[in-house]
């Protein structure tokens, strides 16, 4: 017994303490308050006291055409918000990593300096700059495709319900390409440099080195990149609501669902708030997100893994 006793490993009750302050923070400001919003959707308020409802309110969502056509509308838009970012974001900054970890390229660090700023930017601030540039009536634009003969192609993007949204996607690829660009640009750093020599001593080199060997190492790099975007795009909101408001103008063609849920949830203008279905808003967003998330977890990641090195 004495033998059992001194072979069994010390119970580690540091790491508990440790840990302890910052599961406790972690469970106040997003454990508690996601079983509140949970809970808060089963219910509505009857004569200023709180009924429970059950599923009803996902019923009125999904179903009743008051709320339903809206809802649908925000989920398509940004279904349609996801694919420009993965289409455009994505790539550009997978192309831009390629050629600063080119040893042949001068002056890397002011690039990936400029490139990376917009990222640290305010949404306000980016919102609101790039609304005044693309104004038909005081904005740069207009002056600058005159600059260089082309100022037929100009369009008031913004007030253009074909083109709003695909304008305001693109405004959120310009601020935050610089994070796939980082994230890729590292991995591609931490190929080992014995790998690159003996790709060149084989003869592959160039752009042939980058897709046969540099890029499949770096797909659990990009597979993070790609559920980092789908998260940040389905909880988008700040963006849309500094350059059209809480309306999501014109005609709610730029509304996704995080402008949909500000309107149900607090009210705007006319419409009275109604927390209880705000919060079935909000819980069918996190349902959306928990199966993109799982599908990548589950799906995709254990594929992935074979590329690591």
């Amino acid at each position: 017994m004495a033998a059992e006793q001194s072979t069994r490993p010390p119970i580690r009750w540091h790491i508990a303490v440790f840990l302890a302050p910052a599961v406790l923070i972690y469970t106040a400001i997003m454990i508690l308050p996601l079983f509140n919003t949970l809970k808060l959707a089963l219910y509505t308020d009857a004569q200023n006291a709180q009924v429970f409802i059950g599923l009803d309110n996902f019923r009125l969502l999904f179903g009743d055409e008051r709320w339903s056509e809206q809802f649908w509308n925000a989920l398509g838009n940004n279904v349609w918000f996801f694919i420009i970012h993965m289409l455009v974001q994505n790539p550009i900054g997978i192309l831009l990593a390629a050629l600063l970890s080119s040893p042949r390229l001068r002056m890397r660090a002011f690039y990936r300096t400029a490139i990376f700023i917009p990222t640290i930017l305010s949404f306000v601030i980016a919102g609101f700059a790039w609304k005044l540039i693309l104004s038909p009536l005081w904005g740069v634009a207009p002056n600058l495709l005159d600059f260089v003969g082309l100022k037929g192609l100009f369009q008031p993007w913004l007030g253009k319900e074909a083109y709003a949204l695909t304008t305001l996607a693109l405004i959120s690829v310009w601020q935050f390409v610089g994070i796939p660009m980082m994230l890729i640009y590292a991995a591609l750093l931490s190929i080992p440099d014995e790998l690159l020599e003996a790709a060149e001593c084989d003869g592959v080199t160039g752009m042939a080195q980058f897709w046969k060997i540099k890029l499949p190492l770096v797909l659990p790099a990009i597979g993070i990149i790609s559920i980092l975007t789908f998260v940040g795009n389905f909880n988008a909101f700040d963006l849309i609501y500094s350059t059209q408001g809480a309306l999501a103008g014109p005609d709610f063609s730029t509304d996704i669902l995080g402008t949909f849920l500000y309107r149900t949830f607090f009210g705007f203008q006319l419409q009275l708030g109604d927390p209880n279905l705000g919060a079935a808003i909000a819980t069918a967003m996190f349902l959306i997100i928990l199966i993109g998330v799982s599908i990548y977890l589950f799906g995709i990641q254990r594929r992935l893994r074979r590329y690591q090195f």
